[in-house]
């Protein structure tokens, strides 16, 4: 019995130090977790770095696409309110000709889209200028649908700034060539929410980049924003 316990203590260590390898590999292990966890979001900077721009600094595009972004009683959240009020800006500045809203009209009781149209209908864009997807469940379908069902190849897309370059790096890799602009808002609670969940959001985002799933949708390709530009083009 000595020597089976003296081989334990010569191969093993005294119990302090094997106490501290233990700490040293959960320690390491943490780290490992964390990197994994964070890459997405390092991915999303660095391949955006370049193309969150201001409404007076970003590029003029055909379209402008806003992403939904939740309904008060059948109208605009505060947060929805300012992507709209942002993209009636842009085309105000005549930085756009066209303007997609892509949303969430799931089930009858809930129609983001519409909601989306009348409000910047009701604030001065003529109807035909504001086209409707009403099938963007979440940001990649919003993204690869612009692309694939409404032919969009060059936009300006328009989000709060936690959320704003996700969308930026699933546009281009569903293929349209993307500027955006970053809403800035108070730092609320929501701010704060919005931004936690784009840590989950981005791991998401990277495996929707790499394996470019089909939408929950797809269907007929759609001609509202080609009519949009054509409308344009003639004034």
């Amino acid at each position: 019995m000595r020597v089976i316990r003296f081989v334990r203590v010569v191969l093993g260590g005294p119990a302090w130090l094997r106490q501290r390898r233990g700490q040293r590999r959960a320690f390491q292990l943490l780290v490992l977790l964390c990197v994994v966890a964070l890459a997405p979001s390092a991915w999303l900077w660095t391949s955006t770095a370049d193309r969150v721009r201001t409404v007076q600094s970003v590029p003029q595009a055909p379209v402008a696409v806003v992403f939904g972004a939740g309904l008060e009683n059948g109208t605009p959240s505060p947060y929805l309110a300012h992507r709209l009020d942002a993209a009636l800006e842009l085309y105000q500045r005549q930085k756009v000709r066209a303007i997609l809203v892509t949303g969430d009209n799931g089930r009858a009781s809930y129609d983001e889209t519409d909601a989306m149209r009348r409000y910047l209908i009701e604030h001065g864009v003529p109807e035909i200028r504001v086209v409707g997807d009403y099938a963007g469940f979440d940001t990649w379908d919003s993204c690869t649908r612009a692309r694939r069902i409404f032919g969009v190849e060059r936009a300006v897309l328009v989000s709060q700034e936690f959320h704003v370059r996700r969308a930026l790096a699933l546009c281009q890799a569903a293929g349209v060539d993307a500027y955006a602009v970053g809403v800035q808002e108070w730092h609320d609670a929501t701010w704060y929410y919005g931004g936690l969940r784009e840590i989950p959001g981005a791991g998401k985002a990277a495996l929707n980049a790499w394996l470019r799933p089909d939408p929950a949708l797809l269907g007929p390709q759609e001609q509202g924003i080609p009519r949009a530009l054509a409308d344009a083009g003639g004034r």
